[in-house]
């Protein structure tokens, strides 16, 4: 599932490096070396084509680097100005952040998803078009880059009978289903939650994560945004009571900055945070993202009602 056609004769041209440490089917690379290769390495696209269409506004790119590693991603264009409704790419950000504060990387339901700020022609040298600048005064392009999962279907994910015979899906659904309820997902469109096809590793996905948080709804319906599961995995249920105020603020507050180096806008090391009512912050020649304190005072409260609900056993653990 997920396949394109054009990806096939790709994917052979292409040299394809050691699936060292794989994790399985669905992400068949570490994901600190995904991260790595995404946010900080050259690539050369190989092929690209529309998600889900043609003409499709973000695109199934495979990209290929210099240590002869090739990967699948779904490639995202911000808007003008770095934000706009279902296309937010720091909320893409903070829900891949958020996760780590409560799951192993095993068991991560939003693939390795990282902030890019690439060139015009970035695209190009695959049949891409030129990328619309999303900044006055700069010429680069904000991209969302996300690694393309394997093996994954969007039929049968939310399967209340399977859950109450299979444990392992059951836990890897409380793990979806937590982390759609702490980020508010109001988009329940087939297709952005996936399932893995491997019976005996079951892993649940939330690919597109733009209407969220502080978003408005979509048209598509809003189930993912509740808590639609009775019971959660036990290990997880600790790892939530142990998340504090301050990783919250710490792991979502400042998710991505950048600033000129030469003629490239390079990421650097996160900073103070310029401004924790906006966004998307400028200030001089540093682009910076995160969430807004709002938008993260969202979060811990629902992280508080959640955890509420597990110690009075409304939803119960395994």
């Amino acid at each position: 599932m997920r396949a394109i056609g054009l990806f096939a004769g790709a994917l052979l041209a292409a040299p394809i490096g050691a699936h060292v440490a794989a994790q399985d089917a669905n992400i068949r690379f570490p994901v600190s070396r995904v991260e790595t290769l995404l946010r900080d390495s050259a690539f050369r696209p190989v092929a690209q084509e529309g998600s889900r269409f043609k003409g499709d506004r973000t695109q199934h790119v495979l990209l290929s680097f210099g240590d002869t590693t090739a990967i699948e991603v779904k490639w995202a264009p911000a808007p003008p100005g770095g934000e706009a409704f279902n296309n937010q790419p720091r909320y893409e950000a903070a829900a891949y952040a958020l996760q780590k504060l409560f799951l192993d990387e095993r068991d991560y339901v939003v693939p390795p998803t990282v902030l890019r700020m690439v060139s015009p022609t970035a695209l190009t040298g695959a049949g891409g078009e030129p990328a619309r600048a999303t900044f006055p005064g700069n010429p680069h392009a904000l991209v969302a880059l996300q690694y393309w999962t394997s093996d994954v279907t969007p039929e049968q994910v939310f399967d209340t009978k399977r859950a109450d015979r299979d444990s392992v899906y059951a836990r890897h659904l409380g793990n979806l289903n937590i982390l759609t309820y702490l980020i508010r997902h109001r988009d329940a469109n087939k297709g952005n939650v996936l399932l893995s096809v491997d019976s005996t590793n079951p892993r649940l996905f939330a690919v597109d994560n733009g209407v969220a948080f502080a978003s408005p709804p979509s048209d598509r319906g809003t189930d993912w945004q509740y808590l639609r599961v009775k019971r959660v995995s036990a290990g997880t249920a600790a790892r939530l009571r142990a998340i504090t105020d301050e990783q919250l603020t710490q792991s979502l507050a400042v998710l991505a900055q950048f600033e000129p180096r030469g003629e490239a806008y390079v990421p650097v090391a996160l900073g103070a945070n310029l401004d924790a009512d906006r966004g998307v912050r400028q200030k001089g020649q540093t682009l910076q993202l995160g969430l807004t304190s709002y938008e993260i005072d969202g979060v811990r409260s629902r992280l508080r009602s959640l955890i509420k609900d597990i110690e009075r056993r409304t939803i119960r653990t395994f």
